[in-house]
């Protein structure tokens, strides 16, 4: 082999050499800085976040943990389903929830410590039960009367909803345009989960499989039917329009028909505060005169 064949390849071989080490030393830099400026946008984030979030949620989060140790794992999926009807998922998780439940207990618990001191015998105990009770069943009390309240929300704006929708569905808009329309126009609980599904399908998700979350989201019957009645439209080739129409005079009368239900419902409910409350004080104010003077008369 020849010296000028040898220097080139000896060349070739530095010259890729110092390529590759080069290549390498800047492919590492890279990386580094990076990494740095990662960690700065994050120290950056963390830095914009209030104190709460910075200490407490973490904490916070610890806490949860411990107390799902202590619960069964049957209690998460039912305490995630629901937060999910309350619509507080995934704001509050179930590990945020199990630490509001162990926080409520500890607060009780110093509560009661804190009023023992001025109560005694029987007070005591009634403190104590007052204060269990609270710390106990208060959070999941909470926890039921905000999904209830979204539940009797959604029935009411229900028929409203559908009544729109048929205006806009005869007025030559498709479903999804009458739906999106419906939902810049009309705010609450329902026009937010509608504004969901819409999300949902523009992602690529099928109507059919969004209304089933959105069923599974809620859980609200007459929601349920109008779903299912929506479902079957779209597989037999029925007219939307008219199907919307019955569904909007059927929950009229669901609606109308439970207002007439709890109209029926409020003198039976009423007895008791009659009888326990405003009886006894007309019985003293009128009777307590007579009494008196038939003491004052009997002891004469």
């Amino acid at each position: 082999m020849s010296p000028l064949l040898i220097a080139v390849a000896t060349t070739a071989v530095a010259v890729t050499y110092i390529a590759f080490v080069l290549g390498a030393s800047v492919q590492r830099s890279q990386r580094a800085t990076t990494r740095r400026l990662a960690g700065l946008q994050t120290h950056q984030d963390i830095m914009q976040q209030s104190l709460v979030e910075r200490a407490l949620m973490p904490a916070f989060h610890r806490i949860g943990a411990i107390g799902m140790r202590l619960t069964p794992a049957v209690w998460a999926g039912h305490t995630r389903s629901r937060l999910v009807k309350a619509a507080w998922y995934p704001v509050i998780d179930e590990i945020s929830w199990a630490a509001v439940r162990v926080v409520a207990i500890v607060v009780a618990a110093v509560a009661f410590l804190a009023l023992s001191r001025y109560a005694t015998g029987s007070q005591q105990i009634l403190l104590f039960a007052v204060c269990a009770l609270a710390g106990w069943a208060g959070p999941d009390q909470l926890l039921n009367r905000r999904a209830q309240e979204r539940v009797r929300a959604i029935e009411r704006d229900l028929p409203d909803i559908i009544d729109l929708l048929v205006i806009s569905i005869e007025a030559g808009l498709g479903f999804e345009a009458a739906l999106d329309r419906v939902v810049q126009h009309v705010p609450g609980e329902l026009s937010e989960e509608f504004g969901r599904m819409l999300q949902e399908t523009r992602v690529g998700v099928s109507r059919y499989e969004a209304m089933r979350a959105l069923a599974a989201r809620t859980d609200v019957d007459d929601l349920n039917s109008f779903i299912l009645a929506m479902n079957q439209a779209d597989t037999f080739g029925v007219s939307i329009g008219r199907m919307l129409r019955v569904q909007a005079d059927e929950m009229r009368t669901r609606r109308r028909q439970r207002a007439q239900e709890k109209a029926f419902a409020a003198p039976v409910k009423m007895v008791f505060p009659l009888v326990l409350c405003i009886f006894p004080s007309i019985f003293v104010i009128l009777l307590g005169p007579a009494a008196i003077s038939i003491v004052r008369n009997l002891a004469d």
